[in-house]
């Protein structure tokens, strides 16, 4: 028998057709023999190593690049005298290791994603990092003009006619907070005033019945306290309303306008340090530095021009509120006072429904400023 018609009784071309089931290229049988042997013994040394592939090399193990994996499957490799079962066997073989492949590349492909997200996650604390000096170097420059003016090393800008406006705000400020707290005073005052004119009359009245002698000096007397208790709960609900409108106008409207200033006065002393950095740099000649130097003061100058007519249109405004809430409050307080202590209760009742004033009823508690 040649060597031909061995080949196609054992197989041997196909195990020397290359790739097998997608696995690297098996040795063909034949491929070693010595031509001095006799046809005999290369069939028996043929025979004895197909045996011993079919026994020992039929194990093909999975390895990731990395040469690990968590997983091996064990596909065996059939002979040429296979059954005729065995092609079902290798194509249900070839599917799970394609299962099992599809899987590992899965696996692989996880990195790549994670890897994605750090990369995201570095941008953005590159960028924390940024914000970070830019507000470190601006706290700097922020501190170092302040205490250089302080101690007047440093110049600084100066606008007279808005300076006169907020020194006159601020007094304003603390004039208000004052009448604000003498407000809350009379009323506290006065309302435990009423309390005692209250508790007079009572007593008034229970000496009434129990002195026969006395009963129509007692009545008298009691009633008129009770007369003079409830026009002064309306009274009482006037000073609440004018109490609880200079509260607002002071403490609100003129506060936010006073941190406004503080905003602009802020903005004006960053405004003076890279002014100042500005100036130095144009003196030494850096022109890179000067360059950079002149956009972060164009920045600056930007946003303290943009607070200061912000604050020149908060102060207009506030004037004109003020007036107004003013006129209308100390009319109240003026009416009330005099219809009360003149002992017009009509005029008082008048007072308190031009203004749209609700009396507190007898069990109402009283409010907050009124406590305080």
């Amino acid at each position: 028998m040649d060597v031909r018609n061995f080949n196609e009784k054992t197989g041997g071309d196909k195990l020397s057709s290359g790739l097998y089931n997608g696995f690297d290229r098996e040795t063909a049988i034949l491929d070693s023999a010595d031509p001095s042997q006799s046809l005999e013994e290369m069939l028996k040394e043929a025979t004895d190593l197909q045996s011993h592939r079919s026994f020992s090399s039929g194990r093909l193990e999975l390895r990731s690049d990395e040469n690990e994996s968590p997983f091996q499957h064990h596909v065996p490799i059939s002979s040429p005298a296979a059954t005729p079962n065995s092609l079902s066997d290798k194509n249900k073989s070839y599917n799970q290791t394609n299962s099992y492949t599809n899987q590992l590349d899965t696996r692989q492909a996880m990195p790549s994603i994670n890897g994605t997200q750090q990369v995201v996650q570095g941008i953005e604390a590159g960028a924390k990092i940024d914000a970070l000096k830019k507000w470190t170097v601006s706290t700097y420059k922020y501190t170092k003009q302040m205490v250089s003016e302080k101690m007047g090393r440093r110049a600084r800008t100066v606008d007279t006619e808005l300076e006169k406006h907020i020194q006159a705000l601020r007094e304003t400020q603390l004039r208000y907070a004052n009448l604000l707290k003498l407000s809350k005073q009379l009323t506290s005052q006065f309302s435990n005033l009423l309390v005692t004119q209250k508790l007079l009359g009572e007593a008034l009245t229970d000496l009434s019945i129990k002195s026969p002698d006395l009963q129509d000096e007692f009545n008298q007397n009691a009633e008129l306290q009770k007369i003079v208790s409830k026009s002064g709960d309306t009274l009482l609900s006037a000073l609440n309303f004018f109490t609880e409108n200079l509260q607002t106008l002071s403490g609100k409207t003129i506060d936010d306008t006073i941190m406004t200033i503080r905003d602009y006065e802020s903005a004006r002393i960053e405004y003076d340090a890279y002014r100042t950095d500005l100036e130095a740099y144009e003196a030494q000649g850096q022109s890179f530095k000067t360059e950079e130097a002149r956009k972060e003061f164009y920045i600056q100058r930007d946003k303290f021009e943009s607070l200061r007519n912000n604050l020149q249109i908060k102060m207009k405004f506030l004037e004109e509120n003020k007036v107004k809430v003013m006129r209308k409050q100390l009319l109240i307080l003026h009416n009330a006072q005099a219809a009360y202590f003149s002992g017009n209760k009509e005029e008082l009742e008048k007072t308190m429904k031009e203004f749209h004033i609700r009396v507190m009823s007898k069990g109402e508690g009283t409010s907050f400023l009124e406590t305080h």
